[in-house]
């Protein structure tokens, strides 16, 4: 057996943001910002700024008062509670959007520039030669590229408002120095950056939107872990890794229903049939594909990475509310840093009139206008990701400036763009597409490599080998801002289903509600039909045209989508939106169903639901693997002495919750963590080893029924074959001795928050290696409950440690009876400067399950207002 996981050295964490984080992790602690700071003196300085505190404080905003807004046509209100969330009033829509891109940039400026750099391949411009990797495979997908080609596709009054909103940002940026703007400049600029931000521009928002996209993508990293594990697994043992989504245990969001005429009918059905062929790989395609996934695993995921990245919404109509009236639910699961994804807002207009439309509330992005999540005066909606296959990669068979398909030569599509370097010298990226999409290899010297060995019969051996080229949706110009828009101006569910219309990607389960009393759900989003030889679970042979897709979208109205069902509840957590007779192919690797059942079950339970009652069950810690584990446990004999047997005793009156006090927990997670490691790390590359997450419930829920399967085998040990039993007794051995050492060595001292600690962390400043640095800009330690694939989200890594890797970025439940009976809760606070009492004022309120009261009348916002800005037309205007 191999030696117990307590006394090998801690993994690192995979719970990267950016890849200037991972480049400052990388370097040793006595040389990170060596490239930045000119000397010692450099760093003492910036010791003493902190310590006198004016510049901490110099960029806090001007929250009360008169301030004067460049191109209003009339005063705009904004008034803040005590948590500093913004209400903005004014007359018309462009008037609201300029104030909201003003007040966005008053709280998170420093963030929305940053993302700008991220999404248009400019990290290196700040951040210099730790920020060119991201920008080499940023610019060679053409995020900026597509963001701008959007621009003519919109709607005149979208953009509008992206104008609008641009101006906001620009006046309050346009006479204030860095220091004024945030504390990061400050500190930057003492490293020796010498940097003024650019106006901000449309694109900066819409280039955003790719960002998010880009974290939600589906399943781009199953089909490179396939393809890892062919070369030491039979297609059977990778079955057994991946197996069939549980239907009849977890139903899909949508009960039946099928498409008749390109038109979704929820009583209707329908069949269709797939062929695929299969890509032959090799060892140096796997190689490759290993390195593609490492060099994707340093891009930005400003809203999270691999497991966890799901959310949660339900609704239930007014015969399952005590109100009468629909109840709306959602909470995100997203990565974690500091300051939080979200920003809480609302805009009102003090009339409705045709200049005026939005009287809308919720949560948004800084730097994007309008509300993303929320509801206006009419209608509530949430999202969950719908997770269709909308990427695919493509072994390209390259010969000089072409590109070969069907046996004949097509030219590459080729272009030149120059990096800028912080104290180095400019980068020129050489960029190559073919008909699949831009080729990710020219980023990585590994895959320039793919196939340059492979057999003499493959139709891809070529001296230069296989490239990799990366299709995907998002690099589609589209309409997705048109939609946020619209969503917020929506009144009914035909107007919500419009709106639905244009949300191209990411893919979002939307769930609605109407003050009229229905309910409803739709999936809108781009997803590709493909031919039929591929069907998209692993990289496809670019050189046969028979792997294409074939340039069209399932249509719209044959989405999936109900009104008013009458089981009167709708449920989306990421499981499969409908069954295997659904005629077209949106994925198979759906989130396996356990938080979706788990809620559905206690939907069930309360009957009738109130407010309260829909927060408990968001806050709900119940673990779905632990039932049928836990048995195997405690059957588990021969543990020897006392002292092991400790933890075993903790699993017998266990309840299977996972609050952050309990020891149960935090013994069942150290085996369950252990029990990963030693079944299947000796079989599986790194880059695949189980995150713990819900496909592995299922893998191990069926290994569980066959005690001497291959799979309990450690292949470390000669002459000695493994069963589950000996797997599961050195687990709980292993568990024990960890516990013991990270904790302590009464088991009633143990708890799964000391193990399962929320660290967030701020992007770039917070990972800089200097711990005062560090010590501002990060609020860490947060002892939580909850865990992978349960209602509370809050995930973790099994093969890097027990840390949260993602977690509910935001909670809400909306009240369409009263909207001011509604109750929210950020996972961080609305301002994005460390010197504000709103930096991180909702964590420990989050952390202890707690929710602030959602005011939206005109009434109950003056009500809890502490503070009243108002801007007024410049004079010169």
């Amino acid at each position: 057996m191999t030696e117990s996981r307590a006394s090998a050295s801690p993994a690192p964490s995979r719970n990267d943001d950016f890849n200037v984080r991972d480049a400052f992790r990388r370097a040793p602690r006595g040389v990170r910002w060596s490239a930045y700071v000119a000397a010692a003196l450099a760093l003492l300085l910036v010791l003493l700024v902190l310590a006198a505190g004016a510049f901490v404080r110099r960029p806090l905003p001007g929250i009360d008062g008169e301030l004067e807004l460049a191109g209003l046509d009339a005063s705009v209100e904004v008034l803040r509670d005590e948590h500093g969330i913004a209400q903005i009033y004014a007359d018309t829509d462009a008037d609201l959007l300029r104030a909201q891109g003003f007040v966005a940039a008053q709280d998170r400026f420093f963030e929305m520039d940053v993302r700008r750099h991220v999404t248009s391949g400019r990290l290196a411009e700040l951040f210099g030669e730790d920020g060119l990797e991201t920008d080499k495979y940023i610019r060679t997908m053409g995020w900026r590229r597509v963001a701008e080609q959007e621009w003519a596709l919109l709607d005149a009054e979208t953009r509008d408002a992206l104008t609008a909103y641009a101006e906001g940002v620009n006046a309050y940026i346009a006479d204030r120095s860095t220091s004024e703007l945030a504390l990061e400049y400050t500190i930057l600029g003492l490293s020796g950056l010498d940097y003024e931000p650019e106006p901000w521009e449309p694109a900066d928002s819409l280039a955003w939107l790719k960002a998010m996209a880009w974290d939600l993508r589906g399943n781009m990293d199953d089909e490179i872990a396939r393809v890892m594990a062919t070369l030491d697994h039979t297609p059977e043992e990778i079955a057994q890794l991946y197996p069939a989504y549980d239907a009849e245990a977890h139903p899909p969001i949508v009960d039946g229903g099928g498409v008749v005429d390109e038109v979704f009918e929820q009583n209707a059905t329908a069949n269709s049939t797939r062929n695929p062929r299969r890509a032959a790989f090799n060892d140096e395609t796997v190689r490759a594909l290993a390195d593609l996934q490492a060099g994707l695993r340093r891009l930005p995921q400003l809203l999270g990475r691999g497991a966890g990245i799901g959310s949660n919404s339900w609704v239930v109509d007014g015969e399952h509310s005590s109100t009468g009236r629909p109840l709306l639910a959602n909470d995100p699961h997203l990565g974690v840093s500091q300051p939080g994804i979200w920003l809480q807002m609302g805009l009102h207009c003090r009339e409705v009139t045709p200049d005026c439309t939005l009287q809308t509330t919720g949560f948004t992005f800084a730097g994007v206008p309008g509300v993303i999540i929320g509801h206006n005066a009419d209608i509530a909606w949430g999202f969950t990701n719908l997770g269709p296959d909308v990427t695919d990669l493509y072994l390209e068979r390259i010969e000089g400036r072409t590109w070969i398909q069907d046996g004949e030569p097509r030219p590459l599509e080729q272009r030149t763009e120059t990096i800028e370097v912080r104290d180095g010298d400019a980068f020129e990226l050489r960029i190559r597409e073919t008909a699949h999409g831009p080729l990710l290899s020219d980023v990585s010297q590994e895959l320039s490599t793919v196939g340059a060995n492979a057999p003499t019969d493959r139709p891809g051996q070529r001296g230069n080998g296989y490239a990799v080229a990366l299709q995907w949706t998002a690099l589609e110009p589209s309409t997705t801002a048109d939609a946020i828009l619209a969503l917020n101006r929506a009144g009914d569910w035909d107007e919500f289903r419009a709106a639905a219309s244009d949300f191209a990607v990411p893919a979002q389960n939307l769930v609605y509600a109407d003050r009229e009393g229905h309910i409803g759900y739709q999936a809108p989003g781009l997803v590709p039909i493909r031919k039929s030889g591929n069907d998209g679970r692993m990289p496809a042979e670019g050189w046969l045209s028979a792997n294409d897709w074939t340039g069209d979208h399932i249509p719209f109205d044959a989405l999936p989508n109900v009104l008013d069902p009458d089981e009167g509840v709708i449920v989306t957590a990421n499981q499969a939106v409908i069954g295997d007779d659904y005629p077209y192919q949106l994925t198979d690797d759906w989130d396996r169903g356990y938080r979706s059942t788990r809620i559905s079950e206690l939907l069930e339970r309360e009957g009738e639901l109130s407010i309260a009652e829909m927060t408990r069950v968001q806050l709900d810690t119940a673990n779905p693997m632990a039932p049928t584990l836990v048995p195997y446990l405690l059957d588990v004999e021969e543990l020897g002495s006392q002292y092991y047997r400790d933890g075993q005793e903790l699993l017998a009156d266990w309840d299977f919750t996972q609050p952050a006090d309990s020891p149960a927990a935090a013994y069942y997670n150290a085996v369950w963590s252990n029990l990963l490691r030693l079944t299947f790390h000796d079989e599986l590359r790194e880059g695949i080893w189980p995150d713990g997450g819900d496909r592995w419930f299922a893998v191990v829920t069926d290994l569980l029924d066959d005690p001497v399967g291959p799979w309990w085998d450690d292949e470390a040990t000669e002459d000695v074959v493994e069963s589950r039993d000996d797997i599961l007794r050195q687990a709980m051995l292993d568990a024990r001795d960890e516990l013991t050492t990270r904790q302590a060595l009464d088991p009633q001292e143990w708890s799964w928050g000391h193990l399962h600690h929320l660290d967030l962390r701020h992007a770039t400043l917070g990972e800089s290696g200097i711990a005062p640095i560090e010590r501002l800009f990060n609020r860490n330690g947060h002892e939580v409950g909850g865990g992978a694939s349960i209602v509370d989200a809050t995930s973790w890594d099994a093969a890097q440690g027990y840390e949260v890797t993602a977690a509910p970025s935001m909670r809400m439940v909306v009240s369409l009876a009263d909207f001011d009976d509604s109750r929210y809760i950020n996972l961080t606070g609305v301002s994005g400067h460390p010197g504000s009492s709103h930096y991180g004022d909702q964590t420990e309120l989050f952390v202890n399950g707690e929710y602030l009261p959602w005011a939206f009348s005109r009434d109950a916002v003056v009500e809890a207002g502490e503070n009243t800005l108002v801007l007024v037309p410049a004079e010169d205007d």
